[in-house]
């Protein structure tokens, strides 16, 4: 598997890397650097969990997991995040303590780290660039926050070379952890939402239900329910009711679904006569609009 392959690489890139510029870190006396290190490592780490569980991820359904494997995927991404944030908060508190008690710092070892970063961060950043899952996508996020991460490190360092401005490295290093914070935070909503079942992205159940309504033979549909195990594949099961062929309706439905993006679709499909217990579960708790014109045949 492509995809593995490419984290794997990465794994093994980021982590020698971080122990590298830890050490370069001390030698320097740059807490920036230290900061990029501690950053490093916490992706490194997040990486390689990520690449266990996206292995195991891409298992195929079983009786054991009848959803699939996917959230193992996304569970990855969790871990990462929260090793982001636990790290972030270590620089930040680093950085504050710096700048109260300053210490000098070598710039031009802190040139030549930074340079060395950037160029071993790009190519990291160029293996995993084209991924399709959340975790992937969060690899190749921190890849880029890397990168980024340097260049700034390698400006405060030229910045400071010329002006002695010692008070730049600290400030940057709580720049660089309050943006990872950020997107630390943002990666645990998305995560959380999708363990409590939120509607997925991109997809609004009253249009969905206005179009499945617009079916031939569609009379009613109910018990709308849309959940994704891992970000990118949607699911859904619904109640129609119908007074035409069940086959044509059934065919028309799904491909009505397929058009929203949802590839995996079960549909119960119930005649006009019969008495739906759970009618009343419906998703959309709206006063039931277009639900009573059936009720006249």
């Amino acid at each position: 598997m492509k995809s593995e392959k490419n984290i794997f690489i990465a794994f093994i890139l980021n982590f020698a890397f971080s122990v590298f510029e830890l050490i370069g870190g001390i030698v320097t006396g740059s807490v920036a650097i230290i900061s990029d290190a501690i950053h490093d490592f916490g992706d490194a780490s997040g990486i390689g969990i990520s690449y266990f569980l996206e292995k195991k991820s891409k298992k195929m359904p079983d009786e054991k997991y009848t959803y699939g494997y996917a959230r193992y995927s996304v569970f990855g991404g969790l871990i990462t995040t929260f090793i982001l944030i636990f790290g972030s908060l270590t620089v930040i508190f680093n950085a504050v303590n710096r700048i109260l008690n300053p210490a000098p710092i070598n710039y031009n070892g802190m040139i030549i780290f930074a340079v060395v970063g950037v160029v071993i961060n790009l190519c990291a950043a160029y293996f995993t660039r084209d991924g399709e899952s959340i975790n992937q996508k969060a690899v190749n996020l921190h890849m880029l926050e890397d990168v980024l991460g340097w260049v700034v490190v390698l400006i405060g360092a030229v910045v400071m070379r010329f002006t002695d401005f010692a008070f730049l490295d600290p400030i940057l290093s709580i720049l660089v952890s309050a943006f990872i914070l950020f997107n630390a935070l943002k990666n645990l909503k998305s995560v959380v939402e999708l363990f409590l079942e939120k509607t997925p992205e991109g997809i609004d159940i009253n249009e969905m239900k206005e179009h499945i309504l617009a079916v031939d033979g569609v009379t009613d549909v109910h018990h709308i329910h849309v959940r994704s195990t891992d970000g990118v594949n949607v699911y859904a099961t619904m109640h129609v009711v119908t007074d035409g062929d069940f086959i044509t309706v059934k065919e028309k439905v799904r491909e009505e679904l397929s058009e929203h993006g949802i590839c995996h679709a079960t549909l119960e499909l119930e005649s006009v006569e019969e008495h739906c217990r759970e009618k009343d579960c419906t998703v959309t708790h709206e006063s039931d609009v277009g639900h009573h014109h059936h009720h006249h045949h």
